[in-house]
């Protein structure tokens, strides 16, 4: 069967970043936009490589990572559908400072800098969303820095857990974005303290874990541990 190809404007339209604009200006941007497919554990781009635009998550997703020396892994963000990156590199003209991989099967969009450069100065409300949408980026790293420096593991995890509820639209039953492993690098845990903090939410009672099923046995209590 023949994969039909995707109508570009229709999906940049969609981006919160680009819903102002109109169906002329979509056609313009999408000159300069480009798909990449990635396949499931392909790397999109490492750490140094040059930065030429920034990406959007049409399907699938993306971690952003950094690799020690040694080998070491430690995830920085997870990007889903509707999420973008890249975006202050390419204002910035410096190259990656992170890598990023799929964690499945991706479809992206690599919007090009001239073409959104051109973009701000002709629309002011691209502009202002732009600075928006970079604002918000700035307020998560903060968020994160303080959810490092002063909360506990277990803080974090429930906190990631209550929020992964939220994010679901289900009151007590989720599924884990992505594997344990990868979860526990983004919250800046071991594996092994990941795993023994869900150990010990269950033996309280106040989740329950089957794979990568999670069900809030007990949100009121499990919210005293959110620190």
């Amino acid at each position: 069967m023949t994969k039909s190809k995707i109508r570009i404007q229709d999906f940049l339209a969609r981006m919160p970043l680009f819903s102002e604009l109109t169906e002329r200006e979509l056609d313009h941007l999408a000159l300069g936009t480009t798909e990449v497919n990635v396949a499931r554990g392909e790397m999109v781009f490492r750490r140094g490589d040059a930065c030429m635009g920034f990406h959007s998550v049409v399907y699938g997703q993306i971690k952003l990572l950094l690799v020690s020396p040694a080998g070491g892994e430690k995830v920085v963000r997870l990007i889903g559908p509707g999420g973008s990156f890249g975006e202050a590199l390419m204002f910035l003209d410096k190259d990656y400072v992170v890598s990023a991989q799929a964690l499945a099967d991706t479809l992206l969009l690599h919007v090009g800098k001239e073409v959104v450069l051109n973009e701000l100065e002709r629309h002011p409300g691209f502009a202002r969303k732009m600075l928006a949408s970079l604002s918000q980026r700035l307020h998560s790293l903060m968020a994160d820095v303080e959810a490092y420096s002063l909360r506990s593991g277990t803080e974090r995890v429930v906190a990631y857990l209550l929020q992964g509820a939220r994010q679901s639209g289900a009151t007590h039953s989720f599924r884990l974005e992505t594997s344990k492993t990868v979860i526990a690098s983004r919250l800046n845990l071991t594996p092994e303290h990941f795993s023994r903090i869900l150990h010990d939410l269950c033996a309280r009672m106040l989740i329950s874990v089957k794979g990568r099923e999670i069900t809030i046995l007990d949100p009121v209590n499990l919210r005293h541990y959110q620190g």
